[in-house]
């Protein structure tokens, strides 16, 4: 017959084996457990370095971008301040021009251009034959006015040294009889004439 006593004892060591292994993969399934934990904290730790370094270099991106354009903003005030002088001198001069045209001509050289009239060959008004006396290109302005019918136009004609220019109705103006005409050029005097 079997003795309980012994048989009791004899599964001791058995159980006690189990529990050991049991402990044994515990621990291992703990380590590896820990193990990744700490490879996940090492990995986000990673991450969060990248993602600070990537925000401090966005950061000073924008700090660049915003030095510059407060340099721009700078230099276009200053642009802005000057075209304002500039603006104001051109205007200065403009009003001292207006009040006394024949002060801001003075000292320069008569305008080489003669102006006659002759008949259109098609019966359309009279025909301005301008004559470039000098022997330099000259870019003129024209200037016409009706006072009749209180018209005006201006006109850009170029006329070859020595050589004359028909500018009549096909160009944009049909002269007529009391037309008051001037020729500006910013080298020399205007010559202002009227139609005869």
């Amino acid at each position: 017959m079997n003795d309980p006593v012994s048989m009791s004892g004899s599964d001791q060591p058995a159980s006690r084996s189990g529990i050991a292994r049991k402990w044994f993969w515990l621990s291992i399934i703990t380590n590896v457990l820990l193990l990744m934990a700490a490879g996940g904290a090492v990995l986000f730790a990673f991450m969060l370095s990248y993602d600070l370094q990537d925000a401090r270099l966005q950061t000073e991106k924008e700090i660049q971008a915003r030095h510059r354009a407060e340099q721009y903003l700078q230099e276009s005030r200053a642009r802005l301040a000057e075209a304002q002088r500039e603006a104001e001198r051109l205007s200065h001069a403009l009003s001292k021009r207006a009040a006394d045209p024949a002060q801001y001509d003075e000292g320069k050289p008569v305008l080489p251009v003669t102006v006659r009239f002759r008949k259109s060959f098609w019966g359309k008004g009279l025909v301005a034959v301008i004559e470039n006396t000098s022997d330099q290109y000259l870019t003129l302005v024209l200037s016409v006015r009706n006072p009749t019918l209180s018209t005006a136009k201006r006109f850009q004609i170029e006329v070859k040294g020595g050589d004359d220019l028909d500018f009549g109705h096909d160009d944009g103006w049909q002269f007529a009889s009391g037309d008051e005409v001037g020729l500006y050029h910013n080298d020399f005097k205007a010559l202002k004439i009227m139609v005869p």
